[in-house]
């Protein structure tokens, strides 16, 4: 299986009109989301769960604004990742407009793996029902120390041949979602030693199934993602031979397929919510008078309106060119990484100024932005930190003046 993201045939249907999805995606998250996320502080918990979730998603359903990243043939839209990113930044907010589209972590990414890799009988008994947000799902793969993490080559869950499959043996943690999902796609090593290269498979097992048990959540600074951050623990869990996602021991290749797209998806809902932020401090600068003038004509504010501007510009930029890449069939590593690490950095700053131009207010929860930082700040570490695609960026460069300098 090739890890580009090049679309899969029946995806795709009519061409959509963006624009229109954008307004209408706005207009429902701003009538219909937004009260929830506010009344509640953007704890998705306290609002009512995975309850929550289906009530939210029904509005989107009778909206025609479920699934935009779904093939058609399983009831989505069939966005691009270009046409999706503009879309994903209205839903996005809201913290929990992503959720009420069904396009929220890890459930978007998952629909992405699973049309471009899973078998037509895994798309209907799996894809299907995840596009309908009939179920939820879990995509296991960080484990604690010294197991997979930012350096997936130190998996250690393994996956053994027994007749007629496969058991699975292992630990898991930071799952998002796990509680509640109804099934898991588990990355265990079917090959090699911890710290070599290759040897992964995915694996699809249903919640429930023996051997498969969810633990404590991860107590963690964000609230607005259901299912929660979990531990999860497989102990002699079997699978059928068809349960295996993609190939055997190509799983850290068909991984890619997730990977880069789903970076990029995060990018455009947290772009969202720094917006949402900025533009609420504006209104909250322009209204407010202190020193004998509105605090947004005074020169400090004014460069911090200004840099937010510019951060949010260069942010949707970097997107674009790495949602291009991944449209064109490339896997984008490069664009993907600068996009992810200048864009999670980016959001934060945004976010940051919005708290520092509303003074006490901006701290309160009278406004959305301290929940708004309360969730943006972990994408700086989540879908691989900064510092770890900062190094795979220098790698690359260094690559490539080296084969220049050969030639």
């Amino acid at each position: 299986m090739s890890s580009t993201t090049a679309v899969p045939a029946g995806a795709r249907g009519a061409e959509p009109d963006v624009p229109d999805l954008v307004a209408r995606t706005r207009e429902f998250v701003r009538e219909v989301v937004l009260p929830v996320e506010d009344r509640f502080d953007g704890d998705v918990t306290a609002a009512g769960g995975d309850g929550l979730r289906r009530e939210l998603q029904g509005a989107a359903r009778a909206r025609g604004l479920l699934a935009p990243h779904a093939p058609v043939d399983v009831g989505g839209l069939g966005l691009s990742m270009v046409q999706r990113a503009r879309v994903f930044e209205a839903a996005g907010y809201s913290v929990f407009g992503g959720l009420a589209i069904n396009a929220a972590a890890p459930d978007e990414g998952n629909v992405h793996l699973l049309a471009h890799v899973a078998t037509p009988a895994q798309r209907e008994e799996f894809l299907a029902p995840l596009a309908a947000g009939v179920v939820r799902s879990a995509f296991a793969m960080t484990e604690p120390a010294p197991g997979a993490g930012s350096d997936p080559a130190a998996l250690a869950t393994t996956a053994s041949r027994v007749p007629g499959g496969w058991r699975i043996d292992g630990r898991k943690t930071f799952i998002t979602g796990a509680d509640g999902a109804g099934f898991f796609i588990v990355m265990a090593r079917t090959s090699g030693e911890p710290g070599e290269r290759g040897g992964g498979t995915m694996f699809l097992a249903p919640a429930g199934a023996p051997g498969l048990q969810v633990g404590r959540h991860v107590p963690t600074m964000d609230r607005s993602m259901v299912g929660g951050h979990c531990e999860v623990v497989f102990d002699g869990l079997i699978v059928a031979d068809d349960a295996v996602l993609g190939e055997v021991d190509q799983g850290f290749a068909n991984a890619q397929v997730r990977l880069g797209p789903a970076r990029m998806t995060h990018v455009m809902r947290w772009l969202g919510a720094a917006v949402r932020a900025h533009e609420v401090a504006v209104e909250h600068a322009a209204a407010r008078r202190g020193f004998g003038s509105a605090i947004a004509d005074l020169g400090l504010a004014q460069q911090m309106i200004a840099d937010n501007e510019i951060d949010l510009a260069a942010t949707r930029a970097l997107l674009d060119v790495a949602c291009a890449a991944l449209d064109a069939g490339s896997p984008a590593s490069q664009e993907t990484s600068i996009a992810k690490a200048f864009g999670g950095e980016a959001i934060g700053r945004v976010v940051d100024r919005a708290m520092q131009l509303c003074g006490g207010l901006g701290v309160s929860a009278d406004l959305p932005i301290a929940r708004i930082a309360r969730e943006v700040r972990p994408f700086r570490v989540y879908d691989g930190p900064s510092e770890v695609h900062r190094f795979a960026i220098a790698k690359r460069a260094v690559k490539a003046a080296r084969l220049r300098a050969s030639s």
